[in-house]
């Protein structure tokens, strides 16, 4: 199989909505793996995209979404340190439910456009989910896994940004058959 593409991808890139309850709908068993949530300081396209200063922290979940066994989906969220204790507090208890439940049950929150991204094959966020994935999966994630979706979510005026990274097979996903 080659390398992913936009087009491949594009319903999966551009879809409205919960992701979490799109993969749940492909399978017998949809399942949340929290990875790591935890404060880490602010990278550079988190702080540009939540619009805050460089200086703070993050609170970070990382999560493996599964279908059946099978991981699908590698998602990151961010937020400042400051969001936890106010309008984002339910956070901490989510513990393996979707983050889907806060962001789609509370008409207040509201979302930005969907931006599609290619990552670096060799930059941190790819370097990250790889080691992750290892660790979780005992195998490398694919190498043509590189196309994400971005989207900033808001509440009470505190940005949440969301970033899901999709295995290329995705599209073509099969309960009980391996995705590439």
């Amino acid at each position: 199989m080659g390398i992913a593409s936009r087009h491949s991808l594009r319903d999966w890139l551009r879809a409205p909505g919960s992701l979490s309850r799109r993969l749940a709908r492909l399978g017998q068993r949809f399942e949340v793996q929290v990875l790591r949530q935890g404060v880490t300081p602010l990278r550079t396209a988190e702080r540009q995209a939540l619009g805050l200063p460089r200086r703070g922290c993050t609170v970070v979940r990382e999560v493996l979404l599964r279908v059946d066994g099978q991981p699908l989906v590698w998602a990151r969220s961010a937020l400042h340190q400051s969001s936890l204790a106010g309008p984002w507090k339910a956070l901490k208890g989510l513990g393996s439910r979707p983050l889907a439940h806060l962001l789609y049950e509370d008409p207040r929150i509201q979302r930005s456009e969907l931006q599609p991204r290619r990552l670096a094959r060799f930059g941190h966020t790819r370097r990250q989910m790889a080691r992750q994935w290892l660790a979780a999966t005992g195998e490398p994630p694919p190498a043509q896994m590189l196309w994400s979706r971005n989207s900033v979510f808001r509440r009470g005026g505190a940005p949440l940004r969301v970033m899901e990274l999709f295995v290329p097979g995705v599209a073509g996903f099969k309960p009980g058959k391996r995705p590439r």
